[in-house]
């Protein structure tokens, strides 16, 4: 019809021009050059007319195609690659939701953007792509932080005009958010069926922004969705200040782990406190909340069996002790020498078994609180040198030099002697027996004003890396003990941590391995460390990385 209309105008314009010129033309051109102008007209007007249509009609699927562009632009996050995956050309709702800068993306494959493991999602949309086939689906892509962002995504490939791909456009809407409501969603379903109380504290409310249903029964609660606890209406429930202050002691120091033993709605509860670090929010806690009433009755049960049977052992043990040493005194007069070396074998077996059960009731001692102290004022100087002299046999058994570095100046402070010399006779009985013979074993006490520091260095093998946190542990069997040679229980420096840390001290050790360990442990010299201490709140922390 466009056609038909040009063609028309076209003819009507040469017909009219046809006229008009012949009559105003002389006599000898009035015919040439108006039939001349006239096909000319008939020809070019309706190509002019085609050509200014088509450039209006070119111009407003333009202006819609823009138009379209801008709203998607707009709404989704959009990106090109070439055939190998390299991105060529990204939109500002990409650079934004990435992270990235555009030109830290450009050139970059789209692969390594994908939070995809095992490579099969990169795999299958790139198939799809080389086949002619478009592809729909959930894409998490890597951001500039190490997050990740979820994203619904469409993607298809593009032609070139002789019909070769030459690579694929993708647009794609952040479903992120929806992800973490249904996580959420997820966590506080299955929190809700725990049998632990759980409780997600926010510290800028001081309440509880979530509770399950057994952390809310046992406080007799009923609330409402979306409904916060204050926890200052909680006050009065024991334990419940020690979560206050507990949570905010990690809020200031940045702790991320706070754990710790109390009574709580009456009953004996371990409790651990964690640093949320989902979104921006600084100052969210999960509180998990364990029972330990069972535990510490079985453990009570236990205890009373162990103490039992340790005191009733030690009463004939000694007895039989006794009778071998005055066998081997010659009491009874001479035995054969054979007889003597199976006596002085059973009589060593005979130490070494008063000394289990001594460690087993010491253990039992301060697993039921009834350690006892006999603080006075000492020259720790004179206790080290003490220590040092009584374990020469020691030194001599294993072939090492024993030093005392320490120097002859008094060293004042306030403590239990005879717990303190248990201490140094153990850190000096390993690091005999751990030492390679003809080595040195290094005392060290040093002043450090308001405390003192206490160290026994030895030149052994030094304690492996996979055994380093087992240190403390009561039994705890390392890869180079071998006590059946070395002797001891395996309960030495669980005993020696109870008792420095029951002095108000700290403990510890340094090891290189192949270079040997130093073991120290740290004293105030007076019992100033009980004033700031929370009977209910006793909390390790350990810093964020």
């Amino acid at each position: 019809m466009n056609i038909f209309k040009n063609v028309t105008l076209g003819g009507g314009a040469a017909i009219s021009w046809y006229a008009v010129s012949a009559a105003w033309m002389p006599e000898q051109s009035g015919t040439i050059v108006p039939a001349i102008g006239g096909i000319a007209i008939a020809a070019l007007l309706p190509t002019y007319l085609g050509a200014r249509r088509a450039r209006y009609v070119n111009d407003r699927q333009s202006l819609a195609l823009g138009q379209r562009i801008d709203v998607l632009n707009d709404h989704a996050i959009v990106n090109v690659v070439d055939r190998d995956t390299k991105l060529v050309e990204v939109n500002d709702r990409f650079v934004e939701a990435t992270g990235f800068s555009r030109e830290e993306l450009i050139g970059t494959s789209m692969h390594d953007l994908y939070r995809d493991d095992e490579g099969t999602l990169a795999e299958e949309i790139h198939a799809n792509l080389k086949s002619g086939k478009g592809w729909n689906g959930e894409t998490p892509i890597r951001r500039k932080d190490g997050s990740a962002i979820y994203t619904h995504t469409t993607v298809r490939p593009i032609y070139d005009l002789d019909g070769t791909w030459i690579g694929s456009i993708s647009a794609r809407t952040d479903v992120t958010e929806t992800h973490e409501l249904l996580a959420s969603r997820d966590i506080a379903q299955v929190m809700d069926e725990m049998k632990d109380d759980v409780w997600i504290v926010d510290c800028d409310l001081m309440a509880a922004t979530y509770m399950n249903k057994v952390a809310l029964g046992r406080l007799g609660i009923r609330r409402a969705t979306g409904e916060v606890v204050p926890l200052g209406n909680l006050r009065s429930v024991a334990g419940v200040g020690s979560i206050i202050t507990t949570c905010r002691d990690m809020r200031a120091t940045g702790a991320d782990n706070a754990q710790f033993e109390t009574e709580f709605c009456g009953k004996p509860f371990h409790i651990s406190v964690t640093r949320l670090k989902v979104g921006t929010l600084k100052g969210r806690f999960m509180v998990l909340m364990s029972d330990m009433s069972k535990r510490v009755a079985e453990e009570q049960r236990k205890s009373d069996f162990i103490s039992t049977v340790s005191h009733e052992l030690r009463s004939p043990l000694t007895s039989i002790k006794g009778a071998m040493g005055l066998l081997l005194s010659r009491a009874a007069g001479q035995l054969p020498d054979k007889a003597v070396s199976m006596l002085e074998i059973a009589h060593r077996n005979a130490d070494r078994l008063v000394l289990i059960i001594n460690d087993i009731l010491d253990l039992e001692k301060i697993a039921a609180g009834r350690m006892e102290f006999d603080r006075r004022d000492v020259n720790l100087t004179d206790l080290v040198e003490e220590t040092k002299n009584a374990n020469t046999t020691m030194h001599h058994q294993f072939s090492v030099r024993v030093e005392n570095t320490s120097g002859t100046d008094p060293v004042w402070i306030n403590t239990d002697p005879n717990r303190i010399i248990q201490v140094l006779n153990n850190f000096l009985s390993n690091a005999c027996k751990f030492s390679r013979p003809g080595s040195t074993v290094r005392i060290l006490l040093e002043d450090h004003g308001d405390s003192v520091r206490v160290a026994v260095k030895d030149q052994g093998e030094g304690i492996p890396i996979k055994d380093q946190h087992k240190i403390f542990e009561r039994f705890a069997d390392m890869q180079n003990s071998n006590r059946s040679v070395k002797g001891g229980t395996g309960l030495g420096l669980s005993i020696c941590k109870a008792i420095v840390e029951g002095l108000g001290g700290t403990i510890g050790f340094e090891t290189t391995e192949g270079m040997g360990t130093t073991f120290y442990f740290v004293l105030p010299k007076r019992e100033t460390w009980r004033e700031s201490l929370v009977a209910d709140n006793i909390v390790k922390m350990r810093n964020a990385s």
